[in-house]
């Protein structure tokens, strides 16, 4: 009997033996399957939260530009740098035309050789006659207030300078916003009669809006006052028919926003 009871004992270990092995060799593979699924889970993972890392630093610079906006002092606007990756945004003013007296005086044809002296005489007589009635008083535009936030800067640009070309007078660019209160308080004085007349006399106005965060007329800020970050509006910058910048109030500070103050300003670029 006890050879029997040892003999039953040992099969008995050897049939726990041969579980314990499947058991073992399953949970093995179960845990190479849970490792597998779990770095598929990972590899899946990766490309959205390096997307999320990028939206996150983002919307992190983008609350540090916005904080750096709020923190302005009234009156003041922020224009982002240049972008360096992208290519310089640089409007080029379109070659100016040649005067009026120049055109003329290039297309008139010289006279006959044979024509008669009476006949050559009177002709330039005639000619003379519009250009004692020249001094015309021309209509003087009525000023507008405010900033059009839709208007073509760049090309209200190019034609200002191309009648400053014409005529000798001189482009000022005004860069403000709607909601600015110094803005304002220019356009009051700029609609004013005695300071309406220096404007319309001596410049041509060119008014561009900065406060709707129009890239394209940051650029052309950007390339008559260089640099970009805080501007105190309005920015006053005179061009001289070239094109060539002779004055700018981001630089030098405005002047007194008053009739003496507007008055003197215009008078001393004019």
């Amino acid at each position: 009997m006890s050879s029997r009871a040892h003999r039953s004992a040992r099969h008995g270990r050897r049939s726990r033996r041969g579980l314990r092995i499947p058991v073992i060799a399953a949970g093995v593979a179960t845990v190479a399957a849970l490792g597998a699924a779990w770095a598929g889970t990972q590899a899946l993972r990766s490309p959205g939260s390096t997307a999320a890392s990028a939206a996150s630093s983002a919307s992190a610079s983008a609350s540090v530009e916005a904080q750096s906006r709020t923190e302005l002092a009234p009156g003041t606007v922020f224009v982002p740098p240049a972008d360096p990756s992208s290519a310089p945004a640089t409007p080029s003013a379109s070659a100016p035309a040649p005067p009026a007296e120049a055109r003329g005086s290039a297309g008139a044809s010289p006279s006959p050789a044979g024509s008669k002296p009476g006949t050559a005489a009177a002709a330039p007589a005639a000619k003379r006659e519009p250009a004692a009635s020249a001094p015309k008083t021309t209509a003087k535009a009525a000023f507008a207030p405010g900033y059009d936030s839709a208007a073509d800067g760049q090309q209200a640009l190019d034609t200002a300078l191309r009648a400053a070309a014409a005529d000798g007078k001189q482009v000022l660019l005004d860069f403000g916003a709607n909601w600015c209160g110094n803005c304002k308080a220019a356009d009051k004085v700029f609609g004013q009669p005695a300071t309406n007349a220096l404007l319309n006399d001596s410049y041509h106005l060119v008014k561009i809006d900065i406060g709707s965060q129009n890239s394209a007329n940051f650029s052309i800020l950007r390339k008559y006052s260089s640099g970009g970050g805080s501007y105190r509006m309005p920015v006053l910058i005179v061009l001289n028919p070239p094109g060539t910048v002779r004055t700018d109030t981001h630089q030098s500070g405005n002047p007194a926003l008053t009739a003496d103050g507007l008055g003197s300003f215009l008078r001393q670029w004019s």
